[in-house]
């Protein structure tokens, strides 16, 4: 019996190739879930400047957006594993580089130098990550493949923040960073260990290659001519400029509105990240039954009212719970968006039309950042994500008026497929 037609019998977690990546990226997860809350408390404490964790933010995602120019590229012309673990690779050695930095005292100039590099390799990272799934399970179980490893990698992230809260505050964000660096390292040997299975013929890259800019845009091409894709792209850049910056304005909310501490801060999006779990959970049943687009919409529409109420909440439990409610939907609605790219894409394309869509729906999410954190520090909080969580809903509510609507968990993939694939 083939490894296809056994996997299909099995449930996911029996295959081992896919669960030893299913685990070696979780690990990945949860280190990375001390980077998410001790860096902007590293700028934080050190300059104790909303809008500078805000700069940071914006420049790091300014490289990321750049790297995704090229990251698509990248990943359709060499092994996809043999990149992630170089991306692995640089980002320990980078991230060990700050705690090691801070022994000498507060280095926030390091932190515009390492995060960029780091953000960029990750972007590279993540769209190989992408592609791969379709490398590691048949395609009719990457919904199931996607929304697991979104599941797992939220409940690592429940953990991580809790942990990173605690040591944070009794060893300082460095060392919190340091795990963050370590977990990298474990994310390395568990691709090593595994194989991904070859392109199917029919999908197989053509034997002739163009230049890295002209192969790039066949990406965006294939983005813009399917009707569906293009209107999530632009309904999801404005989405990630409203919200890029919402975790730092979060970390800010709790720490300067409401007197909480870094503890405070790790166990918010500690508890919060549940909601991510629930969301990952949800997304396949709720597909199936619902559609993508009701699916779709219906999440972005909640995500507004979350962030909206984010800042007028007036205590923690509130902020918490909100937020979870907000990562949920953004788990469902994300997790949809990007199965539906793994389904329909040939997969010579596949890194190249992620990273399409990716590079063009967070271009604006550093300028996001950048002003959604600026306003926070002079019109408060309040004002900012009542503002924000309008804009969200809007765009939910944009969805209605494009081919996002119609699209169902099958007729979806029959109505964007280019002809001729």
């Amino acid at each position: 019996m083939s490894r296809a037609a056994t996997a299909a019998r099995s449930p996911l977690w029996r295959d081992r190739t896919f669960g030893t990546y299913w685990i070696a990226q979780s690990l990945s997860a949860a280190g990375d879930s001390f980077a998410y809350l001790a860096v902007p408390l590293l700028v934080l404490q050190a300059t104790g400047s909303v809008a500078r964790m805000g700069l940071l933010t914006a420049v790091a995602g300014a490289a990321s957006v750049v790297a995704g120019i090229f990251g698509g590229v990248l990943v359709d012309r060499y092994d996809r594993r043999t990149l992630m673990i170089a991306a692995d690779l640089a980002r320990l050695v980078l991230y060990g580089l700050v705690p090691l930095a801070w022994l000498a005292g507060p280095q926030v100039w390091l932190l515009f130098v390492v995060l960029p590099i780091c953000e960029a390799a990750g972007m590279v990272f993540q769209v190989a990550a992408v592609t791969a799934v379709r490398n590691l399970v048949d395609s009719d179980r990457i919904t199931e493949a996607n929304g697991r490893l979104q599941a797992t990698f939220a409940a690592a992230a429940v953990l991580g923040p809790l942990l990173a809260g605690v040591v944070s505050a009794r060893f300082g964000p460095a060392l919190a960073i340091a795990v963050n660096a370590a977990s990298f390292a474990l994310s390395a040997a568990g691709l090593w260990l595994i194989r991904l299975r070859p392109a199917r013929a029919d999908t197989a890259a053509p034997a002739t290659r163009e230049r890295p800019l002209a192969e790039f845009l066949a990406g965006a091409r294939f983005l813009w001519r399917q009707p569906v894709l293009r209107a999530l792209t632009v309904l999801l850049s404005v989405f990630i400029f409203l919200t890029y910056g919402f975790t730092d304005v979060l970390i800010y909310h709790v720490t300067h509105d409401l007197g909480g501490s870094e503890g405070t801060v790790g166990t918010v999006l500690g508890l919060a990240a549940l909601g991510t779990v629930a969301g990952a959970l949800l997304v396949a049943p709720l597909r199936r039954r619902r559609g993508f687009g009701a699916t779709w919409i219906g999440a972005h529409s909640v995500c507004g009212f979350a962030v909206a109420g984010v800042g007028l909440a007036t205590n923690v439990p509130a902020v918490t719970a909100l937020t979870a409610v907000y990562l949920c939907c953004l788990s469902i609605g994300g997790i949809c968006s990007m199965s539906l790219r793994q389904e329909i894409t040939p997969d010579h394309l596949l890194g190249r039309v992620t990273s399409a869509f990716w590079s063009t729906h967070y271009a604006l999410g550093p300028i996001g950042a950048a002003t959604l954190t600026w306003a926070a520090g002079r019109y408060g909080v309040p004002a900012v994500t009542l503002a924000a969580g309008a804009g969200c809903l809007l765009v939910a509510v944009g969805g209605l008026f494009t081919p996002v609507r119609r699209a169902g968990a099958v007729s979806a993939v029959a109505r964007v497929r280019t002809p001729g694939t």
